[in-house]
């Protein structure tokens, strides 16, 4: 009677046993294969060599809210172009620049203006490829849901403070990006209406 009673404890352990590792064996491949994911994701985002988007961007200030709505154009390492399409009273404002000079013209407001040796284009903050530099020179923080991952991150800029990048798990393709002041305010928000990854070629910028 021992003896059967002692097999019995026995096999309920062995069960016991069994059930915990097939959970934390099922738990560590989904943490591995979440982990993979997380670090294929962000392999991907930071090989962008170039794209093409059209963007809405929300600026805000202490006295108002602007709203416009943006086509770029970027191609590694500094070719770079961005025609404003709304609102309609600076529509077709273009900024082109050719990794040396910065270009602004509109045919409709009769401007045309070059500037030489031109380097803060490299600093602007509507641009997805200055947030994927910063990405590269800074650490990184990750904050996964469903459908989405958000990769943020610290600059030692006073009026961006932190950005925060948000793209589709599934294609791979940004989302929308904000840019935030030391207190977390949102100053910029950036939502990709349509964007293109890595076919834009230096003849579609200059």
């Amino acid at each position: 009677m021992r003896n059967k009673k002692l097999i019995y404890i026995f096999i309920c352990f062995l069960i016991f046993s069994l059930i915990i590792l097939f959970f934390y064996y099922k738990n560590l491949k989904t943490v591995n294969n979440i982990s993979k994911s997380n670090t294929d994701l962000k392999n991907y985002i930071l090989s962008i060599s170039s794209y093409e988007a059209t963007i809405s961007v929300e600026v805000n200030s202490n006295k108002n809210t602007n709203k416009y709505i943006i086509k770029q154009w970027y191609a590694s390492p500094n070719l770079f172009k961005q025609e404003i399409q709304a609102p309609e009273n600076i529509q077709g404002l273009k900024t082109i620049y050719d990794g040396t000079n910065l270009k602004i013209e509109n045919s409709r407001l009769n401007l045309s203006k070059i500037y030489q040796n031109y380097n803060y284009i490299t600093n602007n903050n509507l641009c997805l490829n200055v947030f994927l530099k910063e990405c590269k020179n800074n650490e990184i923080t990750q904050i996964e849901n469903e459908n989405e991952i958000t990769i943020g991150l610290e600059t030692n800029k006073k009026y961006s403070k932190y950005k925060e990048l948000t793209v589709d798990k599934k294609t791979k393709l940004p989302l929308k990006m904000k840019i935030m002041d030391e207190n977390k305010k949102t100053l910029v928000y950036i939502l990709y209406n349509e964007i293109t990854i890595n076919k834009t070629a230096k003849e579609d910028i200059i």
